[in-house]
């Protein structure tokens, strides 16, 4: 069976990867802007399933015609979020089953096309969202009734190398997506009552709480994002009285991006300064990226905690899923990659194996077979945790 890997970025590489490891898959297509670059890179690490191709992915009729000419089995999506809905519109129209990480946004537009066509369109399979939604099904469907649900997933340096710069962070993900999602607002429920933080305010100290996660410590959390929009996709009822989704990052964190966001240096509007025009993300982006990367010998680590609550038998209980993951020193790959790309390939292994087969988009929540999602992680040396009060 073949298939159609589009990016082949640091998550892309880790699909890609996981890919040529598993029997099934014959053939793999990499298609990426960089073709020579990925060329080298898949030379590098000996692939004897990866061919590279060249793609510009905001050429529709390119696509479409790489589509024709690969005739591929599954299309794994790990480019940025901006091109995700066209591509799944010309996977549709192939007949070909699609994958991504990214959040669904705008595909549902895509379902009733999608499922006249008989394809299957499964975005959100990454690190969170995607694991996060697949442990929370897994909490939620221990309780009768449910009271609260809170989610938390974080990428960061483990302790050992966080403290040799001032903010104990490093990248393993897009710096502009991060410093974006600073600026998003978030939408909860709390006490029964749905409300929103303005973007650039999520940072605040009333806004923000300490997670303790066990053999970690204590860490910032703080809103990422909608969770309103998981209380359907959940199928909670109107026994909910809280739901929340959170990022964490080491103590200080919070404080220090709320004088940042305050002091304007996450806009994102353009100002002239001497000769030019930048935005102050922009300077941000450029000036810490540099100062923010691993060395070889570093790792990063992953943290997935989802815990509800509610009644079981009429008592009080309350269930929490965790992942901790960290970076394969042998291979390269950052925890981040591994949970992001290695989750996008096991969707799309299972789509290939026929366990998942509803055409429509779909949802890791409802539409995926969470056991087997988790075996599949843990057979990648991810272990999962599942403690019960």
């Amino acid at each position: 069976m073949k298939a159609l890997v589009l990016g082949l970025g640091l998550q892309g590489k880790a699909a890609v990867h996981d890919l040529e490891h598993c029997t099934a898959v014959t053939q793999i297509v990499a298609a990426d802007i960089a073709a020579d670059k990925a060329r080298a890179y898949i030379a590098q690490k000996g692939y004897r399933k990866v061919r590279v191709v060249p793609l510009n992915a905001a050429q529709p009729e390119l696509l479409e015609q790489l589509l024709r000419e690969v005739d591929p089995h599954v299309v794994v999506c790990m480019l940025p979020p901006d091109f995700q809905t066209g591509i799944a519109r010309a996977a549709i129209g192939a007949g070909v089953p699609f994958v991504s990480s990214s959040y669904a946004g705008s595909l549902p537009e895509l379902d009733g096309l999608a499922q006249a066509k008989g394809v299957t369109v499964l975005p959100e399979m990454g690190m969170d969202p995607g694991i996060d939604l697949i442990l929370g099904r897994l909490a939620v469907d221990e309780l009768d009734v449910v009271h609260g649900m809170r989610s938390y997933g974080t990428g960061l340096p483990e302790p050992a190398c966080a403290a040799d710069n001032p903010i104990h962070y490093k990248i393993t993900w897009t710096f502009e997506g991060v410093l974006k999602a600073y600026m998003r607002p978030a939408r909860f429920l709390r006490d029964g009552k749905e409300m929103t933080i303005p973007g650039g305010q999520i940072f605040r100290k009333e806004n923000g709480h300490t997670l303790d996660v066990p053999g970690v410590g204590a860490m910032d959390a703080y809103y990422n994002g909608d969770a309103l929009h998981y209380i359907d996709v959940f199928g909670l009822g109107s026994e909910l009285r809280e739901m929340g989704r959170f990022a964490t990052r080491w103590p200080g964190h919070n404080q220090f991006w709320d004088v940042m966001a305050e002091l304007g240096f996450l806009d994102e509007a353009r100002t002239r300064i001497g000769n030019t025009e930048i935005s102050p993300r922009r300077f941000v982006l450029e000036h810490l990226t540099p100062r923010l990367q691993f060395q070889d010998s570093e790792r990063d680590m992953v943290i997935i905690h989802v815990e509800a609550w509610g009644l079981k038998n009429s008592r009080p209980l309350r269930v929490a899923y965790e992942l901790i993951d960290y970076r394969d020193l042998a291979t390269g790959f950052f925890a981040m990659n591994r949970t992001v790309g290695f989750t996008s390939s096991i969707a799309a292994q299972l789509i290939l194996a026929g366990k998942i087969r509803k055409a429509g988009v779909l949802t890791p929540v409802r539409d995926v077979p969470a056991l087997e999602v988790v075996r599949e992680l843990e057979q990648r040396g991810m272990k999962v945790q599942r403690r019960v009060e």
